[in-house]
């Protein structure tokens, strides 16, 4: 039985080796944790707990680092449904014209995109349906 003391031990040398896993601090690190990000996910299921260690110090650095402040500005204003369906047409190579059951006709699309109309409950409904996703995405 491993001991509290052999888990803290263990994970103050992986930190010791790979201080990026608790903090990042500069752009050059945060080039290092996306290196060690991309290779950890080659072996998810073996590494998750570095993985998710590791996607919280990027997290954390990228919310804060004046670099991703216009980034973070832009996305906070985003309406994450209109994200979600720009998403879903872009990935299913659909257009304004493929969600006439879904939301309604073209023009209706046009104006949701443009944030000139608000997707309904309804709207959400039959677009999670169609795609088999969580209502939620659109939130």
């Amino acid at each position: 039985m491993i001991l509290e003391a052999d888990i803290t031990e263990m994970a103050a040398q992986i930190v010791r080796r790979y201080p990026v896993l608790r903090e990042i601090n500069s752009a050059a690190e945060h080039e290092q944790a996306l290196a060690i990000m991309e290779d950890l996910l080659e072996h998810y299921d073996a590494n998750v707990v570095l993985i998710n260690a590791l996607s919280t110090s990027i997290e954390r650095y990228e919310d804060s680092a004046d670099e991703f402040t216009d980034f973070n500005r832009t996305v906070e204003q985003k309406d994450g449904g209109i994200a979600t369906l720009r998403l879903l047409m872009q990935q299913y190579g659909l257009s304004i014209s493929d969600f006439e059951n879904e939301i309604g006709k073209k023009s209706m699309v046009s104006q949701v995109l443009n944030g000139k109309r608000n997707l309904t409950k309804e709207h959400i409904t039959k677009l999670a349906n169609r795609f088999k996703i969580s209502p939620a995405l659109f939130f």
